[in-house]
């Protein structure tokens, strides 16, 4: 990408919306893919997921760790072509049963989502926990996180006990295995448990049977079981396993893997007139609740006219003397003060700058009020755009501190790309304000920018530098105001 194009759409400043998500949905036509809104998606999720729910407290909880959830892991299927399934494997979908209670719950919170360090957190959630959350780390190691850490619940069993039993038949537990894909023994006579979490849940088991041992994990385990038998047999992994009169029997409590939110314990702490957000704080402690990217340990430099924000503070320092060098040369060429108490947010990577703006990755700034949040310097710095993003952020901010309310979008967004960059490479083509505004397709916006900035290139060279600075303030002349018109007019038809 050249750096006039990074350059171009660094004045893109409307945060994008919220971004369809590709979903496999299984109807009674069969298997189809569907683009589904992110706020949509969540209300069929809770609707799949905690229909039964009495608590609205607790479905609010339910909401935004559902749609973190989907943000956090939208993807998992890119290979086949989707983002998410509707299955419990990423989230259970039932688009037929979204009420008016649920739409209610998902849209108080809409938007909002759990963050660690700037990031959506990992928000796995369970049926019930048995008295005692899981560690993340022991049933995902690449996914262990400070914040899902095994701890007691002491809501989750106010709701009575939550024993289960499983009287398992030893052919249709081989059965389910080879299904599944996995190896047993070729005839199952004892099932032992070889190792336990902290949290006392089976890990590792042990299958035998005449003479023959096979090691399998838990969660594989159970989960072939209830993929194939049902999800209502071994409903978790908090269980004692004995073999009797060639049966094997499984005593337990809890349901699912343990980690994260309890449902049955968010139901009661919701009952109990505890808030969504004193649900999720207990279940996903450490974690912040937010429209935006939350949680990053920020470091201010420099003064009160131009500070930064900055988690790297040693890498970014030097950014403060180029935007006060960039700053002194601006107000040189234009005679208008760069504004006061400018905020400059630095982010970490990528990822969190998109996920705090809402910008997609080919936009390497973002201005709201007197706060430029920029892509990583590093990043920047690598495409040689670092410079000129800096400056033409910081024009849009002297500019706007100057403008007159009538002064068009076109006018504006042109003469910071050619004060930033020189005419430019357009027809000299009036845009609209919705190509301008748009975030969807790079090269429309590079085209748009490019246009705008060649049509106040030739008013620069037809009345001079200075008149059209003067513009600023007083607004278009009658006469420029009237060509620009003429020709949207003439665009138009």
């Amino acid at each position: 990408m050249s750096r006039m194009l990074l350059c171009l759409l660094a004045a893109l400043h409307l945060l994008a919306a919220s971004p369809a998500i590709k979903v496999q949905l299984r109807t009674e036509r069969g298997v189809k893919i569907v683009e589904m809104p992110l706020e949509r998606y969540v209300t069929a999720a809770i609707a799949g997921e905690s229909s039964v729910f009495q608590s609205n407290e607790a479905l609010k909880a339910m909401s935004v760790a559902a749609r973190t959830y989907a943000v956090r892991l939208r993807g998992r299927h890119a290979a086949e072509g989707f983002d998410l399934c509707d299955t419990t494997h990423c989230q259970r979908l039932d688009v037929n049963a979204v009420t008016p209670r649920l739409e209610a719950a998902a849209a108080s919170t809409a938007g909002e989502m759990l963050w660690f360090e700037g990031k959506p957190a990992f928000t796995p959630y369970t049926r019930d926990c048995g008295g005692r959350t899981e560690d993340a780390a022991a049933v995902w190691p690449d996914l262990a996180a400070p914040y899902l850490k095994s701890h007691p619940d002491e809501y989750c069993t106010r709701a009575g006990a939550s024993a289960w039993q499983w009287n398992a038949d030893p052919r249709k537990v081989l059965e389910a295995l080879q299904r599944s894909g996995l190896r047993g023994p070729h005839e199952l006579e004892h099932v032992s448990i070889l190792n336990r979490t902290d949290s006392g849940r089976a890990s590792l088991l042990l299958l035998t049977g005449r003479g023959e041992s096979v090691r399998i994990s838990a969660g594989s385990f159970r989960f072939a079981m209830g993929r194939e038998i049902g999800w209502n047999t071994l409903r978790g992994d908090r269980y004692e396993v004995r073999s009797s009169n060639g049966r094997v029997l499984f005593e337990g409590s809890g349901a699912g893997h343990g980690v994260g939110l309890c449902q049955l314990g968010a139901e009661q702490m919701g009952s109990l007139g505890r808030a969504y957000r004193e649900i999720l704080a207990y279940y996903y402690p450490g974690t912040v609740a937010g429209l935006t990217g939350r949680g990053l340990s920020w470091q201010h430099l420099g003064g009160d006219s131009i500070s930064m924000l900055t988690t790297q503070p040693e890498q970014d320092r030097s950014v403060l003397s180029t935007v006060e060098r960039l700053a002194k040369q601006l107000t040189e060429r234009t005679r208008w003060p760069v504004p006061a108490n400018v905020e400059i947010r630095v982010y970490p990577d990528l990822d969190t700058f998109r996920n705090v703006t809402g910008e997609p990755g080919w936009v390497a700034a973002h201005t709201e009020g007197r706060r430029i949040h920029l892509q990583p310097v590093a990043m920047l710095r690598s495409k040689g755009v670092l410079e000129s993003t800096l400056s033409h952020e910081l024009q849009h901010l002297s500019l706007e501190a100057q403008a007159a309310s009538t002064l068009p979008l076109w006018f504006r967004e042109g003469l910071v790309n050619f004060l930033t960059g020189g005419r430019g490479s357009g027809s000299a083509r009036l845009p609209s304000d919705s190509e301008l505004r748009q975030t969807a397709d790079p090269a429309l916006a590079r085209r748009a920018y490019a246009d705008a900035t060649a049509y106040v290139a030739t008013l620069v060279q037809g009345y001079g530098e200075t008149v059209v600075l003067d513009w600023v303030k007083r607004g278009l002349p009658a006469e420029v105001t009237k060509a620009s018109t003429s020709q949207a007019i003439t665009k138009s038809k």
